[in-house]
């Protein structure tokens, strides 16, 4: 697995990630890396993509991005909120 992978998780699984991440992060128009790095923060790698992926891998590439986008800032949100 790679570095960033700290899950025990099959080749299928973590190929939809990768493709999710991809795709979320060029629909926010920032680099994969900096998405990757945002979700893990946020812990919807594991909680949310991995978790979730019965039902994602169903659904098309733009659904499962806008998901992880509409996920990724209600956590980051509520983390903020939760610092005030």
């Amino acid at each position: 697995l790679p570095r960033f992978m700290s899950i025990n998780i099959s080749p299928d699984h973590l190929h939809f990630v990768v493709v999710a991440i991809e795709s979320a992060a060029k629909k926010m128009g920032i680099s994969p890396s900096e998405m990757h790095y945002r979700l893990k923060k946020q812990g919807l790698i594991e909680n949310f993509l991995v978790k979730h992926y019965e039902v994602f891998h169903t659904l098309s590439l733009d659904h499962v991005a806008e998901d992880t986008i509409e996920a990724l800032l209600t956590w980051e949100s509520n983390a903020k909120n939760k610092e005030m």
